[in-house]
Order: C-alpha cells, then structure tokens, then sequence
C-alpha cells in the first residue's frame, strides 16, 4: 500500500479524527455492477461518481484531522483538492479495510462510497471533540445488513480480518467482533447503500439537491426520450 499524496490545497477545519473513504475508480464494469440491466455499465459508473463525488464534498466539509480516499484504481476529476489519495492493499474486502486501517494511527473513521445521502450531520457523533470520550468504536449500520462507517480509536486491522463482506450478516459479525474485543461502541444512524435501482431512486429522494440524485434524472430522463 503506498503513502498517501496529499492535494494541492487543504480544508481550512481540522480535527483529531483521520477519516477514510473507501472507493473505486469509477469505472464501466467495475463499479455498481448490480444497477444493471436498469442501467448500463457506463450509466452505472455515471452514477458511482456521482456517488463518490457527493461523499467526497461532505467528507470535505468535515472537521478531520486527514481526509483521505482508499482508492482502488486512479484518481479523477471527481477528486477535490485538499483530500488525499492512498493506494488500496490487495486481497478480499475484509482485508483491504484492515490494511486501510493499519496504515494509520489514532481516531480514524472510515466511509464507503455508497451512501451519497450522508451529511454532516451524521458523521458529527463520532468527529465531535467528546466522540472519543468513553467510546472505542463508531459503527454506522446499513439497510441491506451492512456497515456504511467503521470508526476505531485505535485502529487494529485483526477486528476486520476474516469478516465476510456482502452478505446480510455482514454488520452483525462486524459489530460482533467489536463487541467481543472488548470495545465500547456507539452508534452512527442506519442508512440505506446504492446496490439496485431501488436503492438508487430511494437515495435520491432523500438527497434530490445533489450530484447523484441529478446523475439519475439526467439519466431517468434519457431513458423515456
């Protein structure tokens, strides 16, 4: 895993917590696979930017110590300046979310692209200046019976390592070996993932002033032409 490259400016608000986003170079064919046939695989990757770009604008915003992408592939015009890049590690997703963590140290929070609706708001529970008092763990539940967010105060890969991803059990386990760690952990809000078309139209209703929900009319409205 390579070092993270800083942008070229940096968000004026700071903070103590380092906060991750782990993504994909959206790409046609490799990103949300599972919105198609209802888009194309290039619509799908329209979409997964638009994603990426509405989660990077409030991870932006936030008050984090670092902000940085876990980027499998390269970075794009979809990167703002001021957040950083790291190469992702190899292997499963379980572990290429644990060498994420074990590349840093201290309070790091860590957020998927899927979830383009989240704000602020959302994330202020676990970068408060408090959020770390009594607290071991932050764990932002999903819908589909994921996790969208994983906050540790100290980051150990081994709480990752062997949990299976992209299954409904997913978030249970996770939260599971947290708790069996001995960690005290909090809750962030349950929030829906971009996996189906279903999904994407729910989102989008939820945030309709961003770049997702115009992603998808732009090409709602194409679609009906």
């Amino acid at each position: 895993m390579k070092p993270p490259e800083h942008g070229a400016a940096r968000p004026a608000s700071t903070g103590a917590t380092t906060v991750l986003v782990i993504a994909k170079e959206p790409l046609p064919g490799r990103v949300k696979t599972r919105l198609t046939p209802s888009f194309s695989p290039g619509e799908a990757a329209q979409l997964a930017e638009a994603a990426l770009g509405d989660t990077l604008r409030t991870v932006h915003a936030l008050p984090a110590a670092r902000r940085v992408v876990v980027l499998d592939g390269a970075p794009g015009p979809w990167l703002p300046p001021g957040i950083e890049v790291m190469e992702q590690g190899t292997g499963g997703l379980d572990e290429r979310l644990a060498a994420a963590f074990g590349a840093f140290s201290g309070p790091t929070l860590l957020i998927g692209m899927d979830t383009p609706q989240i704000t602020v708001a959302d994330l202020a529970p676990a970068l408060s200046p408090v959020a770390w008092d009594g607290c071991d763990a932050w764990f932002g539940p999903a819908e589909d019976g994921g996790f969208w967010a994983l906050g540790l105060a100290e980051p150990d890969p081994e709480l990752l390592r062997g949990v299976p991803m992209s299954v409904p059990e997913t978030g249970a386990v996770q939260r599971r070996r947290l708790i069996d760690a001995g960690l005290t952990v909090r809750e962030l809000p349950l929030l829906r993932d971009v996996d189906t078309a279903a999904d994407a139209a729910h989102v989008a209703a939820v945030a309709p002033h961003g770049l997702f929900a115009a992603a998808l009319a732009r090409l709602t409205r194409a679609a009906i032409r």
